[in-house]
């Protein structure tokens, strides 16, 4: 008994972490060959500047523990991403676009899916600098890339984007409790809640607010929304990011414009990425422009990371001969 390991923590024996290694050379080498740089954060940081900007959920996934050098509070890391947006707003503090990658384990206090591991391997990639929809092309296209590496079969992805939501909120002046209470429903996809919710607001936006929950499908999605949600600047800007990506895509996609996954923490485009064989997304991403502001370097941000040991074990990779 005493050789148990801990819930969803679990040893990776040589078949499989063979499978691993060639997957993650595979997409390094593809991350290098589109002029990205490795970058290789550590494992533990004090969490004052580990949760920086990550919000409430991330908290939440971290393990900590105490400093016995400085007596701070330290955290396990449960994401990559944070850390990379440091290093680029702190440390690298370069003009212009930074395209940086990484691969690591993190850890998570709770499996984020049902049987999921609390140690998966992160590889991934960040775009920094690139504002315009251009950067949401490439990091996707990337990602696309990387999925074609691994030779997988059925990959898809669903997108969403944060500002569809964030603008109607925005522009009708709803509260901030209110905004909780709304983002709670769509996330459950509470119909009942939703309607009794937006009996708080103007008729327009109500019916905004409502119909969210079934844009939810192909690129048809996306003239429905055009049509039928109010003509705001900043809706209007996302459904036109949303188009392009749906024309430049070389895997399927599916929207859904009431998906608010890191609604506190990603500012634009939010994606999942999908594979036949393995059960919940193998990759995640989106734009986060605000985390490096606190940082102290306001700066645009997209990328994705992912789960390397799910990809693993459906990628039709073959070994490298030495």
């Amino acid at each position: 008994m005493r050789w148990l390991l801990p819930e969803h923590i679990d040893d990776i024996l040589p078949e499989e972490a063979m499978r691993i290694e060639v997957l993650r050379r595979g997409i390094l080498d593809l991350f290098f060959s589109s002029k990205y740089e490795l970058v290789v954060p550590p494992l533990v940081e004090f969490t004052d500047s580990l949760l920086t900007g990550t919000g409430h959920d991330l908290d939440l996934r971290t393990f900590k523990l105490v400093d016995q050098l400085s007596g701070k509070m330290m955290g396990l890391r449960a994401d990559i991403t944070p850390q990379v947006a440091r290093i680029d707003a702190h440390l690298l503090n370069r003009k212009g676009a930074t395209r940086l990658c990484y691969c690591g384990s993190v850890l998570h206090t709770r499996p984020l899916t049902p049987g999921a591991s609390r140690e998966p391997i992160q590889i991934g990639a960040e775009l920094f600098g690139e504002r315009g929809i251009a950067g949401d092309l490439e990091i996707q296209g990337l990602l696309c890339r990387a999925l074609a590496v691994a030779g997988v079969k059925g990959a898809r992805m669903d997108v969403g984007h944060v500002a569809v939501f964030r603008s109607l909120v925005t522009s009708a002046g709803i509260g901030h409790e209110l905004e909780v209470e709304l983002f709670e429903a769509l996330q459950k996809k509470d119909a009942s809640a939703l309607k009794t919710l937006t009996k708080r607001t103007d008729a327009k936006t109500r019916a905004a607010l409502l119909l969210l929950p079934d844009l939810y499908g192909g690129a048809e999605v996306i003239g429905l929304a055009e049509k039928k949600l109010p003509q705001l600047p900043e809706l209007k800007k996302a459904l036109e990011t949303l188009r392009a990506l749906a024309k430049a895509s070389p895997i399927p996609l599916s929207f859904d414009l009431a998906e608010l996954r890191g609604y506190h923490y990603h500012s634009g485009v939010v994606f999942d990425a999908y594979c036949g064989g393995v059960e919940g997304p193998v990759a995640r991403g989106g734009r986060y422009d605000e985390v490096g502001k606190a940082f102290g370097r306001p700066r645009a941000a997209t990328g994705f990371s992912i789960e390397l040991r799910s990809l693993a074990s459906v990628a039709k990779t073959k070994k490298k001969k030495r």
